[in-house]
């Protein structure tokens, strides 16, 4: 590490979120979905969740899949996004589960050498972004799949707006009406993820998708944060009234102030619209101020603020969902956004 800019990932406490969700819901499948590198945790904390429970990967795409592969050979993986069909031989030889999310991608798919193919049918039980939503359709997807080469492991839905009981009740009643009358006894139904896994308790389902819920953000369970991004002050400069900062002079000085300039910009995930928002410095909360540069960002500090402070850009859970707010937009976007520049550092 080069810079003191990184983020503090703490494993054991991603070990202790795991483990309290395993301990208060009961399922046979635990899918740890580790997508856009664990929600920027890192694949190391993948050793982590195995050890601690998780008995199945979700990833996003197959570039995801195969790099993942290459560090666990055995546990299964799933991919939730659609896999080009020519890739299916590789699916095969690195044992990667699809999903199928169409009629007309499994008839692609099929044009393939299918032996040994596992996969999973997606419905669209209200979202509108992948899956199956016609009975018909499900109908011939099933028995084509049934009569070709292919293992059909499991069927699965995504719950959109699980804090609306209304619209999760309807996706799930959707959701039945096209599987029901199929055999159901040997596959893997699951449909709950991190929002849904705590307030809803569906009778056909066999597994649950743990994403952020792993990182401690869930309003039920008394979960740990795991994500602390650190930066530090490399300068400490004193404006006199009517001095300009940073580009564009975005900041001018309404009296004396005093400016500590810290190693983290846009081009590490610190977008301009943080902006105003709160960092920590000591225990202490600062404003960021001025437009945040590419590699460096400016904070209004007092003089109890030395140079090489440790700077707490993201401190915890509450801050990470309080500078999401500020962003208007969710923790998600806040932790997949730190770029892969920000070293992680595990304990």
């Amino acid at each position: 590490m080069y810079r003191n800019t990184y983020v503090d990932i703490d494993l054991n406490n991603i070990a202790y979120n795991i483990k309290e969700v395993i301990s208060n819901y009961k399922y046979k499948y635990y899918f740890g979905v580790v997508k856009a590198d664990c929600y920027g945790h890192g694949i190391k904390c993948i050793k982590t969740m195995i050890e601690s429970g998780i008995n199945y990967l979700a990833v996003a795409t197959l570039d995801e899949a195969l790099e993942i592969r290459e560090l666990y050979k055995d546990i299964p993986i799933l991919c939730l996004g659609v896999i080009p069909s020519n890739y299916i031989d590789l699916c095969i030889k690195k044992n990667i589960t699809i999903t199928i999310n169409s009629l007309s991608y499994l008839n692609d798919v099929l044009k393939n050498d299918c032996k040994n193919l596992r996969v999973h049918i997606k419905i669209n039980s209200g979202m509108n972004r992948l899956g199956i939503k016609d009975k018909t359709e499900f109908d011939k997807v099933y028995d084509l799949i049934l009569n070709s080469d292919i293992y059909l492991e499991g069927i699965y839905t995504h719950i959109y707006n699980a804090g609306n009981e209304t619209d999760t009740l309807d996706q799930y009643d959707l959701f039945k009406s096209l599987i029901s009358d199929k055999d159901l006894s040997n596959l893997i139904i699951h449909i709950q993820a991190s929002d849904a896994i705590t307030n809803y308790h569906f009778d056909l389902v066999s597994g649950i998708r743990l994403g952020i819920i792993m990182y401690g953000f869930n309003s039920v369970l008394k979960l740990k944060s795991t994500f602390k991004l650190h930066s530090q002050v490399v300068q400490i400069n004193k404006l006199s009234k009517g001095d300009k900062l940073g580009y564009n002079k975005d900041h001018i000085a309404l009296k004396d102030e005093i400016v500590g300039v810290v190693c983290i910009g846009y081009a590490d995930g610190v977008i301009r619209k943080n902006k105003n928002r709160y960092v920590y410095i000591n225990g202490n909360r600062y404003p960021i101020i001025g437009n945040i540069c590419m590699d460096m960002m400016f904070v209004l500090i007092d003089s109890s603020v030395k140079l090489y402070d440790d700077v707490l850009v993201l401190r915890d859970n509450d801050h990470i969902n309080e500078v999401s707010k500020h962003l208007d937009t969710i923790p998600y976007e806040v932790l997949c956004s730190v770029g892969k520049r920000v070293l992680r550092v595990y304990k």
